[in-house]
């Protein structure tokens, strides 16, 4: 595109420096950066003052206006039809998608989403498995009772007013909110590089932590998070994280809690019984634990595979062996109820229980990301004290707001009030300058000394309210209104009363509105299923391309082997099916598979792969299969090299985990295990490509279990390199070439090794009469 400015009607301007040009690139940045902001602060973010979403206030806002309010016992208006409060939104307030603002409604009316609904809603508003809504024109909804602590305060002169989307009528800016509803219902978005994820939170704890803050802004950390423990979600379950991991995430606004199901067990006749779930953790449904037993049981083929995978086979062995039957019994009568049989009555209860946790949803993670528009109309990340810090201080300007509107009512009727005493003191001359006046008004207030106001309401009286009662009325009228006017000037005028009208507001909003924890907070493991293997010898196999196989017991004749055309053997080596075999990338990265899993049987086995996902642009290099305890010196050609041992190369990922540093250019070495049963110290031989050998106790190399770059093994020419590294005891052989290049090796001990034996990092000695290839163990 040759045309690299643009005006903004979208002409081209005159020449590059018009008055009215910017550069494309300006442009689209300024225009990405306004969409990016419109989605975080209009569509996906909660605000922390009133926790709801621009939607989800206009929906509010706009059933308060229809006179959509119920009352705690029941009453208040009837539900109308959601196709009608959609409408109503759609055309005064929310011009987007009706199927959008029909989603939002259908949330805030579903128990299981928010821990306190905001609607009441009348017909299907789906279910946690995932069934969706009856169509809007099917269901009716209404306000929840609890909404009202959001809507009561609104004609209050509380909030500001912004017009709507065509400027016709006017919508809050935020809503009056009693209590700090973005901790109450949580809220969960995406937006333009932030996300939030806000869980819910029990009202009475939320209550008596803000009320303690409202006392003592300095309240400690410890104080803070005893009242306000953990969240509590819609559908109970338990969180087993430790206390410090929830306090972590709260301080920093990010974190992630392990939660999981709870369930009883139930007896049944002879000796049998069966598990119940009757709560999940959020994000879980029955359905989907039906769905993930269904494919644990009865797994199919992935994709690219001729069969099952030996992981997926040996899972399907295990839950089959302690699981027979699962029902789900939901209904109305239980929200959740879901029936697991054992395999036979002698199962142990823990195994079943530990099996269903480990794999599937029963047990999981819920995420922290307590991400929002702050008070300051900024979306940031905020740490719990911060949200109920700025959501006090919101509330505060709120009731001070409330305040002075309630005092300009009162000031005002007292200032009518007492215009009205005024009239019935001389109401004989009043009705005389009425009658008289060809301006009644103009002469009122000069023979009086009355306001514009006043003047007016006295011309606006009726008959009747000229009794001598009225009198008597008025009378008391303004005596309690005096009052009040007392009551609200000692609020604006000290911060203290206004502070304890604040606790006395959120004390008995709590008594009315709150109730118990949903949610238990007890510590535990994270439920880790071990799949029964036999421990057994086997023997590993490797093929030179990386074909891998197990074949049963230690008595394997390497010769007799059989591989693919143009294949051959890498290795053997015997170990027990409870081991793991290590696979070594070219570029140090390490990658671990159980021996449990490789295949067995006469065939060639399977390609090394299919278990493993290698970086692109990366191959494997070397193997070693052993126990976890065995101990291996790992180097590079570079000379540096470190001790490990099998089990600190375990890793749970199937992309392994980076190891071995290794610098450009370099590769690593085939791994040497430590000698087992030497009395004496075992030794250390690095062999360099220019064919000098140096030898050194292994106790001068450390154990490095997260890996690294290691120690220097041997100090090397600049075109020199490391090509062989050996741990031995007594006597070392060395494989090379002689004259004529001829295979040869030869058995180093004694004198002859001696001569090479020297300290870590030196150059060593030349090998005399043979071309060294590789040293090994003798």
């Amino acid at each position: 595109m040759d045309q690299t400015t643009i005006d903004f009607a979208g002409t081209p301007p005159n020449g590059p420096d018009g008055p009215d040009a910017l550069t494309l690139a300006h442009y689209a940045e300024q225009a990405y950066l306004e969409y990016a902001l419109s989605v975080v602060k209009g569509r996906a973010l909660p605000d922390v003052c009133d926790g709801q979403k621009p939607v989800q206030r206009r929906i509010l806002y706009a059933m308060e206006r229809m006179g959509l309010l119920s009352t705690p016992t029941g009453g208040g208006a009837k539900p109308v039809k959601s196709a009608r409060v959609v409408g109503d939104v759609l055309g005064r307030f929310h011009p987007h998608s009706d199927q959008a603002a029909y989603d939002a409604l259908v949330r805030m009316a579903q128990n299981f989403s928010l821990r306190y609904p905001l609607i009441d809603g009348q017909g299907n508003f789906g279910s946690r498995d995932g069934d969706g809504a009856a169509a809007m024109r099917y269901t009716e909804s209404r306000l929840a009772p609890i909404a009202r602590l959001l809507l009561d305060e609104i004609d209050e002169g509380t909030v500001d007013f912004i017009p709507n989307y065509d400027g016709s009528t006017q919508e809050p800016k935020q809503l009056p909110a009693r209590l700090p509803f973005v901790l109450l219902n949580g809220a969960s978005g995406i937006a333009v590089g932030l996300a939030t994820e806000v869980p819910s939170h029990n009202l009475r704890e939320v209550a008596a932590a803000a009320v303690a803050l409202l006392k003592n802004d300095k309240l400690g950390d410890d104080e803070l998070y005893a009242l306000l423990p953990a969240p509590d979600y819609p559908g109970g379950g338990q969180i087993i994280s430790p206390t410090e991991d929830i306090r972590t995430a709260y301080a920093s606004g990010r974190g992630s809690l392990k939660v999981r199901a709870r369930w009883k067990i139930e007896d049944l006749a002879r000796g049998q019984w069966q598990l119940v779930v009757t709560e999940l953790p959020p994000g879980a449904s029955a359905q989907k634990v039906l769905e993930e037993i269904e494919e644990l049981t009865n797994p199919k083929v992935k994709t690219g595979k001729k069969a099952l995978t030996q992981e997926q086979v040996q899972l399907k062995a295990t839950v089959l062996s302690v699981l027979d039957v699962v029902r789900d019994e939901s209904s109305k009568d239980a929200a959740v109820r879901l029936v697991f049989e054992p395999k036979s009555r002698t199962v142990e209860q823990q195994e079943l229980i530990t099996t269903l946790l480990a794999h599937t949803s029963l047990e999981g993670s819920a995420p922290i990301n307590l991400t929002m528009v702050g008070a300051d109309g900024r979306p940031t990340q905020k740490s719990l004290r911060q949200v109920l810090s700025e959501w006090l201080g919101f509330r505060q300007a709120t009731v001070l707001r409330r305040t002075e509107h309630r005092l300009a009512k009162v000031l005002e009727r007292i200032h009518v009030l007492e215009g009205r005493q005024l009239v019935l003191l001389n109401i004989d001359e009043v009705i005389r300058i009425i009658r008289q006046a060809d301006e009644p008004k103009p002469a009122l207030i000069d023979r009086f000394k009355l306001s514009d106001r006043q003047a007016e309401d006295i011309l606006e009286i009726r008959l009747r309210q000229l009794a001598r009662l009225e009198a008597i009325k008025i009378e008391q009228e303004l005596s309690s209104l005096r009052v009040e006017q007392g009551k609200l000037d000692e609020i604006l005028n000290s911060p203290s009363i206004l502070k304890r009208t604040l606790v006395k507001e959120i004390e008995g909003d709590a008594k009315l509105y709150g109730d118990e924890r949903r949610t238990l907070i007890q510590e535990e493991k994270r439920a880790t299923a071990e799949v029964k293997i036999v421990d057994e010898p086997v023997t590993v196999v490797i093929s030179l391309k990386g074909w891998t196989r197990a074949l049963k017991g230690h008595e394997i004749d390497a010769a007799g082997l059989a591989f693919k055309s143009g294949d051959g053997l890498y290795g053997v080596f015997p170990c027990r099916s409870v081991d793991t075999l290590a696979v070594f990338g070219s570029n140090g990265r390490v990658y671990s598979v159980p021996v449990s899993l490789l295949p067995g049987g006469r065939g060639d086995g399977v390609p090394i792969t299919t278990l493993i996902e290698l970086e692109s642009g990366t191959q494997a290099a070397h193997y070693f299969a052993g126990a976890a305890s065995q101990k291996l010196v790992l180097a590079g050609t570079g000379g540096f090299g470190l001790l490990a041992q099998v089990g600190d190369l375990v890793s749970r990922q199937k992309g392994g985990k980076t190891f071995l540093t290794l610098e450009a250019g370099e590769k690593p070495l085939p791994p040497s295990p430590l000698p087992a049963g030497e009395l004496l110290g075992p030794q250390l031989a690095c062999l360099s490509l220019s064919s000098r050998l140096l030898v050194f106790p292994l106790d001068e190399l450390k154990h490095q279990p997260k890996g690294g770059r290691g120690l220097t093994l041997m100090d090397l020419e600049p075109k020199d390199a490391l090509v062989s590294v050996a741990a031995f005891g007594q006597a070392l052989q060395v494989l090379g070439t002689g004259r004529g290049g001829k295979p040869k090796d030869e058995i180093l001990k004694n004198t002859a090794l001696a001569a090479h034996v020297g300290k870590r990092a030196r150059k060593g000695k030349a090998l005399e009469g043979i071309k060294g290839l590789r040293v090994v163990a003798a």
